[in-house]
């Protein structure tokens, strides 16, 4: 299939970005030309505006010929059940027959709360109550800029079963940076069996990229509390059932 815009299939796509050039024709026309090598054609800049004296934003519209196979795209599918608080609560009842401990913080300097906010206090996201709401659940929520040696410390001290982290800062990949060095203490302080669940979130991670990051589970833009508790549960009680099977 091919993009639509007008018509089926017609092909039309809208692009916006930013040149590091003062707004002038020749900025506008540099727009389309990299909009043509990308493979639009014909290009139309619909859109121009200064960002201070020396960068231009673009939007620009206009027709690819590339088409997309929907058979062929690998997405990582959600494999465990959704459940809600209720069931949730039960479930940690049952398997570990005490609260569940998680600990959250943004990691680095990345100073942005929202994310973290929104999966683990009680006020939630989406219609969603976060972790706090849940009674089996322990949530200490560290807040912004916290380091890496500070998160493992923090959570050897609170004998956390899952580790949550917020990254939005991405400039020259931060957030993957991050996440590498977060894993990789992790597995230093602890032995493989004993290690806390590590799950990273923010609206420019890649969630295929969980094992290359060295982290259990990575969740993108829109996620609501409901799945990442549903997720934790799922595997801790898996953990769990393992433990007692050998």
């Amino acid at each position: 299939m091919r993009p639509y815009g007008d018509t089926t299939g017609d092909g039309m796509v809208q692009l916006s970005f930013t040149l590091p050039m003062p707004h002038s024709k020749v900025a506008e026309g540099a727009a389309a030309q990299l909009a043509n090598k990308m493979g639009m054609d014909p290009a139309l800049v619909v859109h121009a505006k200064p960002m201070g004296p020396d960068f231009t934003f673009f939007v620009v519209y206009g027709r690819v010929n590339h088409l997309v196979d929907p058979s062929k795209v690998v997405v990582v599918e959600r494999d465990y059940p959704l459940l809600t608080p209720k069931e949730a609560n039960a479930a940690i009842k049952r398997s570990l027959r005490r609260r569940l401990v998680v600990v959250g913080a943004c990691i680095g300097t990345d100073a942005h709360t929202v994310g973290i906010d929104a999966i683990l206090n009680i006020k939630g996201f989406a219609g969603e109550k976060g972790l706090e709401y849940y009674r089996e659940v322990k949530v200490v929520n560290l807040g912004a800029q916290v380091s890496v040696p500070q998160l493992v410390e923090r959570a050897r001290a609170e004998k956390a079963d899952a580790v949550l982290v917020s990254q939005v800062v991405t400039q020259r990949d931060a957030h993957l940076l991050n996440t590498r060095e977060m894993s990789a203490a992790f597995r230093e302080s602890y032995p493989s069996d004993k290690r806390p669940l590590l799950v990273v979130g923010g609206p420019r991670f890649d969630e295929a990229m969980a094992d290359e990051l060295g982290v259990d589970r990575i969740f993108g833009r829109g996620t609501t509390p409901g799945e990442v508790a549903s997720f934790i549960v799922h595997r801790m009680s898996t953990r769990t059932q393992e433990r007692k099977a050998s």
